[in-house]
C-alpha cells in the first residue's frame, strides 16, 4: 500500500497550490493542504478524517472543506471575471 501522507498528516494532493472550488459551499481559493486529522470520540477511540484547507481569494482565514468536494477552478472562467 502506498503512503500518501507524511507523519504530520499532510497528504500529497494534485491540486495543492492551485485555485479550487469547494462544491458544497461555493468557496473558491487556493488549496493549501489536505490533512488527515484525528478527532476524539465519545467512545475514546480516535476517529480519523480528511480535511482540505482553502485560503480564500484575496486572503483571509483558511476554510475547511471535504477533499471529495474540491474541484479545480477553470482558468478560462477566471479570465472572463
Amino acid at each position: 500500500m502506498r503512503n500518501d501522507h507524511n507523519p504530520d498528516g499532510h497528504e500529497r494532493h494534485p491540486l495543492v497550490g492551485r485555485l479550487v472550488r469547494d462544491t458544497a459551499s461555493g468557496v473558491e481559493g487556493r488549496l493549501m493542504a489536505v490533512v488527515r486529522e484525528e478527532l476524539p470520540s465519545h467512545t475514546g477511540t480516535p476517529r480519523w478524517i480528511r480535511r482540505a484547507y482553502i485560503r480564500p481569494r484575496g486572503g483571509g482565514v483558511e476554510r475547511i472543506a471535504d477533499p471529495a468536494d474540491i474541484e479545480p477552478v477553470d482558468a478560462d472562467r477566471l479570465s472572463r471575471v
